[in-house]
């Protein structure tokens, strides 16, 4: 199968920021290996001009997520913090789109959530490739909910770390994505038009 880009394509390129990487709060383990992986994605959708999409957590210092408020994970990705930053050899070309998540004390794992982004996606992309951190967390609830909006989605295998709580937890989450309705591809897979 060969995938063929076009102006309907986008990449979404899921919180790949500081505290997800190694030495962040929050690392995904070996999260910055799809740093270059996902560059060589950018290159592919810069050079057929589709459109490239950067999700960020960016949450205020008392989000529900985080222990002292009662939610699972350490304090992360406190807006304009080194930590919620992007990581610095990921490729951010100047007409990228940037698109923050989480901004309210809510939880938002998908992009989708608490945002009118799928209508206004809807009216100029058909097709979605998803990759980023984490594999378990927010690629997956982002990839689910972009097929509940009738995307076409392909999900970047080797563009995509997970944070494991439980072993097994980012095979799993590959798992149901797929039996969802997304395509798993590799970027040898992609072809300039």
């Amino acid at each position: 199968m060969t995938i063929i880009l076009g102006p309907k394509t986008a990449l979404v390129v899921v919180d790949v920021q500081n505290d997800f990487c190694p030495g962040g709060a929050l690392p995904v383990p070996e999260g910055d290996t799809v740093v270059p992986v996902l560059n060589k994605y950018i290159r592919h959708f810069e050079a057929t001009g589709a459109p490239i999409i950067f999700t960020r957590d960016w949450h205020p210092p008392d989000h529900l997520s985080f222990k002292a408020q009662g939610g699972p994970w350490p304090p992360h990705c406190i807006r304009n913090t080194e930590g919620a930053k992007f990581h610095p050899a990921l490729v951010i070309p100047v007409d990228a789109e940037i698109v923050s998540k989480a901004e309210t004390r809510d939880e938002a794992y998908s992009f989708f959530q608490g945002s009118d982004l799928a209508e206004k996606l809807h009216k100029r992309i058909r097709t979605l490739f998803v990759g980023g951190l984490a594999t378990d967390y927010c690629v997956k609830e982002t990839v689910l909910d972009a097929l509940k909006h009738k995307f076409e989605v392909y999900l970047l295998t080797d563009a995509c770390k997970g944070v494991d709580v439980k072993p097994g937890d980012s095979e799993k989450a590959v798992q149901v994505m797929v039996k969802a309705g997304c395509k798993p591809i590799t970027e040898r897979q992609l072809q300039k038009q």
